[in-house]
């Protein structure tokens, strides 16, 4: 077997059944300067090419997020654009602005990153600007990882030895393109990374951890405000964070719920004027420590695309997800009356199947009483435990419902499911063979479990293990 099918091999490691399955906890920032192969690599830990795309402009080409499962610990890995501390004074204004927010937004993940993995051509050895972002690097006291890619064989001409020289310890060789050694460095950004955060302080097990999340200017500061207008609130620091990380806690009908990172959503000036660069980010470190995701869009422009991509980190991270269609009175009458503007709202959310939408006006306070209820209801839904013997009979009415299509004459054989430990709702699958389930019906099976069992507004993992006598 080549170094590359074991890297593969490696990265799609199934979870056993007695696993626990977590949320990410941490972050990994892939930076260096451009064409030295950082989305390659990003790809092939990730194992997909999916982008963050919103209406700004360069948002397209400045970072990627995904997250990536190796040996037990889930954390997100972040592809940055190519550094260039030198900017061009020929360039115009609006290339010269552009470049200037990329470059902004690579060192913004740099600050946030709990590792970073400094990617260089080791074809080409070291050049003044991979000195120059080397400097930036070691001068954040943050975990270094050197790599150097595009060690596609032992045979060709590299520069090696040149990577010692920037001070920042033994540089690991890898090939992003063919995957050659890349479970190495896997191992070595887990062993990098802080221990995964406890996610509840001590003595609040019960408590319902809320992330408010969205795409600037939807509103977010304007619903916190409402849900703290009416409740008696208790602000208190977090201990163990970089940042000023400042909860919202309050008292919710008996029960406490912890809006988490609030100073996040208060800090207007910094949205004002960075707008993009700080609430990404942000969310992600709120989202490690939520239970339920509250995503704010605003209802008069409908669901945008960073709307989906911000709900995509919520779904990546395993939380409940509650869309608020915030400004309902800024809506068209015309629009308000139609029975499927809502629905049409919910499809744009479609892979967190039920997720419930909540029409309001936040300034207004109208219907924010709802809020803190149903996200109430959705953590509940996300702590259900499937019993074994339930689970395998939805699982075999489905599947005597509409059983699954053959393959090159071989057929899906589901002998057993079980639904694994841990704070993500994950259900493993023994079958004859995990390449037969086919996406879609691994979605189908998903949406049967959901109305079984009542994870609406849930995201479900379905993960796969061979059982070599499950026959054909």
């Amino acid at each position: 077997m080549t170094a590359a099918a074991g890297a593969r091999r490696r990265t799609q490691r199934r979870a056993r059944p007695d696993e626990t399955l977590e949320a990410p906890s941490g972050i990994v920032a892939i930076v260096g300067r451009p064409n030295v192969g950082k989305s390659t690599l990003f790809n092939r830990l990730t194992g997909t090419q999916r982008a963050i795309v919103d209406e700004m402009a360069g948002l397209t080409r400045d970072r990627l997020y995904g997250v990536v499962e190796w040996r037990g610990r889930a954390f997100t890995v972040i592809d940055t654009a190519g550094l260039d501390p030198r900017p061009d004074p020929a360039a115009p204004p609006d290339i010269a602005a552009l470049v200037t927010g990329t470059q902004a937004q690579a060192r913004a993940a740099i600050v946030e990153a709990d590792v970073i993995a400094l990617v260089l051509d080791v074809r080409a050895g070291v050049t003044a600007l991979d000195e120059d972002i080397a400097t930036i690097v070691r001068s954040g006291g943050k975990p270094v990882l050197l790599v150097g890619n595009k060690a596609e064989s032992d045979r060709d001409p590299h520069f090696a030895h040149e990577l010692y020289g920037l001070g920042l310890g033994e540089p690991m060789l890898v090939s992003a393109l063919q995957g050659r050694d890349t479970g190495d460095l896997l191992d070595a950004m887990v062993a990098a990374l802080p221990p995964p955060r406890d996610p509840r302080p001590d003595g609040a097990a019960a408590e319902l951890r809320i992330a408010i999340i969205g795409r600037p200017n939807t509103g977010k500061s304007s619903l916190l405000n409402a849900l703290v207008g009416q409740e008696r609130t208790l602000v208190s620091p977090v201990a163990g964070t970089t940042r000023d990380v400042v909860d919202t806690v309050l008292d919710f009908e008996g029960r406490t719920v912890r809006l988490v990172d609030t100073a996040g959503i208060r800090r207007r000036g910094l949205v004002d004027n960075d707008v993009e660069r700080y609430s990404l980010l942000r969310s992600l470190r709120a989202l490690e420590r939520a239970d339920v995701a509250v995503l704010v869009m605003d209802a008069s422009q409908g669901v945008v695309a960073q709307d989906r991509h911000v709900a995509g980190y919520a779904a990546d991270a395993g939380t409940g997800l509650v869309v608020v269609a915030n400004k309902w009175d800024l809506v068209p009458q015309e629009s308000r009356a139609r029975p499927s503007f809502l629905k049409e709202i919910g499809a744009g959310f479609h892979f967190v199947p039920g997720a419930p939408v909540l029409t309001l006006s936040a300034t207004e306070g109208r219907n924010v009483d709802k809020v803190l209820a149903t996200a109430a209801r959705v953590g509940d839904a996300r702590g259900v435990h499937a019993g074994t013997g339930a689970l395998n009979t939805v699982i075999r009415d489905a599947v005597d419902e509409h059983p699954p299509r053959t393959h090159k004459g071989r057929k899906l054989r589901i002998l057993y499911a079980t639904q694994a430990r841990g704070a993500v709702p994950t259900f493993v699958l023994f079958v004859n063979d995990p390449a037969l389930l086919h996406f879609a019906y691994s979605r189908y099976l998903e949406n049967r479990i959901r109305e079984a069992f009542g994870f609406d507004g849930v995201r479900l993992r379905i993960v796969t293990r061979r059982r070599d006598d499950a026959g054909d």
